[in-house]
């Protein structure tokens, strides 16, 4: 009678302990944050066992009837995550293409064997950068095409000899891609990173912008400063309208990939502030934060750069000449001007060929 009465007090204790770890669980964050937990685990991380970009691909075969196919899965089955990168040998357009037979015409993709649940942009600013776009396009390809997602490709042409202002070309790639798609995701996408892990997933956060190169080798895997923002970033067509986009007046090298880190502290109020407040991953900026990608999945080689100089002099945030917090309202997708001078679409990508102006003289 005793020990029955022990083993009865030692089953309510453990129901009360499972509850109370599973409240906590729902409470910081619920089960998509053990599930986080799970990717950021060694199997998953190792960098030491890499696998080629192509792994896998395989697998997908075209489903027999289109009308029959099954949603994808939630998590694809064929990801691998660390990849093996290496600029040494330049890929030709004609192998890539044979490499990714079910990539359409314009760089459009969606699984041949299943609905995707995720459909997603990628816009790169663009201009006489060859070398790195067959680099890019080689591993991205398939890097996507793992994660099961539907997408596009966008290459957005700056046209003429004049500064080059990425910011307004994305602003362009995006005005342009929403033409084609109600995109869920918006990936703003530097030429020269490729992505190192295939669970670094290219879907955007529900509630938050998303910054998704969070550690590059460029600088020795850790952030160059606290709030950079820039290499490659996840905004949902919403979260980059209510922030009125990047700003048009960015010409040259500068700061622009972190104005959208400031017109996300200057929105709060249009987005609203939503979700639990203790999260690691997440940055505060005055009530708003911006996801941020576990440094351990959201690593990214940079193609040909100084690492001498680097070393040498490491990087600081660039002094930024605009008053952010006062002009975004006033600069950007609702000022934005272009002249589209051709829509063409490439075996491997959509290039978007436009004239932006050029930089105005200083007053």
């Amino acid at each position: 009678m005793f020990l029955s009465r022990m083993e009865n007090h030692c089953f309510l204790l453990f129901v009360f302990v499972f509850q109370a770890i599973f409240i906590l669980i729902l409470y910081r964050g619920g089960p998509s944050r053990v599930f986080r937990g799970f990717l950021e685990s060694p199997q998953v991380v190792d960098y030491s066992k890499p696998h080629d970009v192509y792994t896998n691909l395989s697998l997908f075969t075209r489903a027999p009837h289109e009308d029959t196919m099954p949603y994808c899965s939630a998590q694809s089955p064929v990801l691998v995550g660390p990849l093996t990168i290496t600029f040494r040998v330049l890929p030709s357009e004609r192998m890539i293409m044979k490499r990714n037979p079910f990539v359409q015409s314009g760089g459009h993709y969606k699984p041949p064997h299943c609905f995707p649940r995720y459909k997603s942009a990628i816009l790169v600013a663009y201009r006489n950068q060859e070398k790195y776009l067959r680099h890019l396009l080689y591993y991205i390809h398939p890097f996507l095409q793992r994660q099961q997602l539907s997408y596009t490709i966008y290459l957005i042409q700056q046209a003429g000899t004049g500064s080059f202002n990425r910011a307004k070309l994305l602003n362009v790639g995006v005005r342009e891609a929403m033409k084609d798609e109600e995109w869920d995701c918006l990936v703003l996408h530097d030429i020269d990173l490729v992505p190192e892990n295939d669970y670094n997933l290219y879907i955007c956060d529900e509630y938050y912008p998303k910054h998704m190169a969070s550690a590059m080798d460029k600088f020795q895997y850790t952030l160059p400063y606290k709030s950079f923002f820039g290499g490659v970033s996840a905004l949902t067509p919403e979260h980059y309208m209510k922030m009125n986009g990047f700003p048009n007046t960015y010409w040259g090298d500068g700061g622009e990939n972190d104005d959208i880190a400031t017109r996300v502290e200057s929105c709060q109020l249009c987005i609203g502030v939503h979700f639990f407040e203790e999260n690691p991953g997440r940055i505060h900026l005055a009530g708003m934060k911006i996801v941020r990608t576990s440094p351990h999945l959201g690593r990214y080689r940079v193609m040909d750069y100084s690492e001498e100089t680097e070393l040498q002099e490491p990087w600081r945030r660039p002094p930024s000449q605009h008053n952010t917090r006062k002009t975004w309202k006033a600069d950007g997708m609702n000022t934005l001007q272009f002249r589209l001078l051709s829509r063409t679409k490439h075996p491997l990508y959509t290039k978007i060929t436009v004239d932006i102006g050029y930089v105005p003289p200083f007053s």
